[in-house]
């Protein structure tokens, strides 16, 4: 069984306040178990998470102009 990451670990990882990624997490925005009353994060689903926002910024936007 893999080490769950609290709000602050996994903060410093992502390099953002932990504060945010809790934010992120009630919204449902990045992955994320709660236990009790606090956050707890795995790190394979955070690389999993990063990895797909990374894919997702470097696929180029076409703008859809209707004529």
């Amino acid at each position: 069984m893999e080490p769950l990451l609290d709000s602050q670990e996994a903060a410093k990882l992502l390099g953002i306040r932990p504060k945010v990624l809790e934010r992120w997490a009630r919204k449902r925005d990045i992955p994320a178990l709660k236990i009790g009353k606090y956050w707890r994060y795995r790190m394979e689903d955070l690389e999993a998470w990063v990895n797909s926002r990374v894919k997702s910024a470097s696929q180029p936007c076409r703008p859809q102009f209707a004529f």
